[in-house]
């Protein structure tokens, strides 16, 4: 009824700024290979891994744009957060527990890409960073391997990328 009121506050769903770049994440963090080759489980805490990981290493790359990729990766943080509430919802989370669970998700990621901007910066190792953010719990040399060159493979063609690219959702 007032919507009127707010339609410039509010994109249209797909149109926000930051909902391309989520859009090509999720894409990526569905690709079979991160749960076949790199046998990381294919449950909803193995695909909120992948998930938060490939948006993670996102997230660091757009640090490398300073200002207008921090503008870049704080609209795809909050397309994160809506989208992790959204789908929590659909999970049957009501109001009381659901705040907790998302400031839960984005401690999750936060946590992820402070040791993602370690690795990029050489100051932990790419196959530790690799494990702690895929895998709960042991994992084979294959699977880590696989992952691990994966991420390395992304995180390169990145850095290659303009922030408009990576705006857009063009990852790759």
């Amino acid at each position: 009824m007032l919507d009127f009121l707010f339609r410039r506050l509010t994109a249209a769903p797909g149109t926000a700024r930051g909902a391309e770049a989520f859009d090509a994440v999720t894409r990526m963090a569905r690709e079979p290979h991160w749960y076949v080759e790199g046998q990381v489980p294919d449950t909803i805490d193995g695909r909120f891994a992948v998930l938060g990981t490939v948006m993670a290493v996102v997230l660091v790359r757009l640090e490398c744009d300073g200002a207008p990729g921090d503008l870049v990766s704080v609209a795809l943080t909050e397309r994160f957060i809506a989208v992790m509430e959204s789908e929590h919802r659909e999970l049957g989370l009501g109001d009381p527990t659901l705040g907790r669970t998302v400031r839960k998700l984005v401690r999750l990621l936060a946590g992820r890409t402070e040791r993602w901007r370690q690795a990029a910066n050489g100051e932990a190792d790419w196959t530790g960073t690799t494990q702690a953010s895929l895998y709960k719990s042991g994992v084979s040399p294959d699977a880590l391997k696989h992952s691990a060159s994966a991420l390395k493979r992304f995180w390169t063609g990145l850095q290659r990328l303009t922030l408009a690219d990576i705006e857009q959702g063009k990852l790759r």
